[in-house]
């Protein structure tokens, strides 16, 4: 090795002894070889540089493509070869430079920082790509394809630039690590007001992973953001929301422990969704069933049983109870509006769509000034949107069709139409 240098030595000082001997001034002859020194160096960092890019990058690249994991394309991707690289004409550098600039120190001590600094940078930049590759690789891993990998992978990011911004601090100032830490330790206040957003963050996805709060494909509904949309990312700052109008809205980490929204997930696992809908019914047109009454709505396939049964009931109630029918409001009656409600109940269970083994409520609520709200609750099967606002639709839409027939009427706020139309023939009158 010692002679390896003596021998580098000699060959860079071959154009100045050349010159000397020929009679040359030394100042111009060591200037001149200075500079000779100089290109070739460059020379040499260009001409390995080029080497690394044109068979050791390829030949990197060539051997990812031929094995099966993921894990060395996205060491591609974020250009770790190319860091990995630098290492090489550093190392020529670092062992040149000195033997060039033998004859000046502060030079040299200049070039040392630099060196150092670069060093730290370049550690730094190796690390970073290895974090994106194992971020972008456990992506694509099932069991964490639904968590806040962004924010793990930031917090150790923000550890590898505290750590590096220390070396920095340390190779500058001259001053050892531990002056660094103490003096950060006078400035945590300050550190601690402007990462403020960072550190709650951070406690945030850790609960948010832990207790399961929310995973990247759920769908989520944050009325106070506007965000109603699937959750694209979990980040160490931010929870990123593809919204179904495909707008994005970004929403605070911390908001999702510290503020109410509703996840729909519950629903995407359950067997079934839930319609919840009701239709206002007009009260003056809810009245008790006539014999006639009946014999039509007997008629009807999925009540027919029903209102016979009833009937018979009904009936015998009252005769037992001699109770005098010439009043249809003594005794016992059935009314257009129960069997309706039984309708609708008996035509839910019937409908292939419905999940039978959930839920199936049609309830009478309590009456308001839109008429008797009539709610049906039942669950849909088919749990994706498309699919459950058809079957959604496709049930009102009997519904609606349906009350008429039971002598019932909907309630509907009057129309600007039908204000004109009265106004009209009172004109007439």
């Amino acid at each position: 090795m010692i002679q390896l240098d003596e021998h580098i030595k000699q060959l860079s000082c071959l154009l100045e002894d050349f010159l000397l001997r020929n009679g040359v001034n030394y100042s111009l002859a060591h200037y001149a070889n200075l500079l000779l020194n100089i290109l070739v160096l460059i020379l040499i960092i260009i001409g390995i540089n080029y080497l690394i890019k044109r068979f050791v990058i390829q030949t990197f690249k060539t051997f990812t493509d031929k094995t099966k994991t993921t894990f060395d394309d996205f060491l591609i991707q974020s250009n770790f070869p190319r860091y990995v690289g630098q290492i090489l004409p550093l190392m020529a550098l670092y062992y040149l430079v000195p033997i060039i600039f033998v004859d000046y120190p502060a030079i040299l001590a200049i070039f040392d920082k630099l060196f150092d600094l670069y060093v730290i940078i370049l550690v730094i930049w190796i690390f970073r790509s290895l974090l994106r590759t194992s971020k972008n690789y456990l992506k694509t891993l099932r069991q964490f394809n639904d968590k806040p990998v962004d924010s793990y992978i930031q917090v150790v990011m923000i550890l590898v630039w505290v750590v590096g911004l220390m070396f920095i601090f340390a190779e500058i100032t001259g001053e050892s690590i531990r002056s660094f830490i103490i003096s950060l330790g006078a400035a945590s206040a300050v550190l601690i007001l402007v990462f403020k957003d960072t550190i709650l963050g951070f406690v945030a996805s850790i609960q948010v992973a832990v207790n399961d709060i929310v995973r990247i494909g759920d769908w989520i509904t944050f009325e106070k953001y506007g965000a109603d949309g699937n959750v694209t990312e979990i980040s160490l700052a931010t929870v990123r929301v593809q919204n179904w109008d495909n707008t994005f809205t970004t929403i605070p980490t911390y908001s999702l422990i510290s503020e109410s929204f509703q996840n729909w997930r519950g629903m995407q696992e359950s067997p079934g969704r839930r319609i919840k809908r009701s239709v206002f019914i007009k009260q003056n047109s809810v009245k008790f069933m006539t014999s006639e009454d009946l014999d039509k709505l007997k008629k009807i396939a999925l009540i027919k049983k029903y209102v016979s049964s009833r009937q018979e009931e009904i009936d015998s109630y009252n005769k037992e109870n001699n109770v005098d029918k010439s009043l249809p409001l003594n005794g016992r009656n059935q009314t257009n509006l129960g069997i309706f409600r039984k309708y609708v109940d008996s035509y839910l269970n019937e409908h292939s769509a419905i999940h039978k083994e959930l839920y199936i409520i049609v309830r009478h609520q309590a009456p308001t000034d839109k008429g008797i709200p009539i709610e049906i609750l039942c669950f849909s099967r088919d749990k994706r949107w498309e699919n459950f606002e058809y079957i959604t639709a496709d049930i009102f839409d009997h519904i609606i069709a349906a009350i008429p027939y039971f002598g019932l009427q909907l309630f509907e706020s009057p129309s600007g139409d039908d204000i004109t139309k009265l106004y009209g023939l009172n004109q007439e009158n």
